[in-house]
């Protein structure tokens, strides 16, 4: 009985702790010009998209060689097809730069 009445208590504090800081947190504001945060998170995002497209990319490559070793035309096709991919892919920025102006 004594437990359960510890526990109860426990649980109770544990939940003045969270609503006391939730509450009386001060807000968080951001500092300076909202565009550079979005400039920087562009820039983050553009370089998780050309390290995808790098890695694809490598991987149609080595699908080239392979299909050259065994003389898989279709594995081939697949591998031209892989390896345009991963050239696209790496260069978004640069083609949506050219495409908005």
């Amino acid at each position: 009985m004594k437990l359960k009445i510890k526990r109860k208590r426990l649980l109770a504090l544990y939940i003045m702790l969270v609503l006391t800081g939730t509450v009386f947190v001060s807000t968080a504001y951001a500092e300076g010009d909202p565009m550079t945060t979005v400039n920087n998170l562009s820039t983050f995002i553009f370089g998780l998209i050309r390290a995808i497209g790098m890695i694809i990319l490598g991987f149609g490559i080595v699908q080239i060689g392979l299909s050259l070793k065994s003389h898989d035309p279709s594995q081939r096709a697949n591998g031209f097809l892989t390896l345009a991919g991963g050239i696209i892919i790496t260069f978004t920025k640069e083609i949506l730069t050219l495409i908005a102006g």
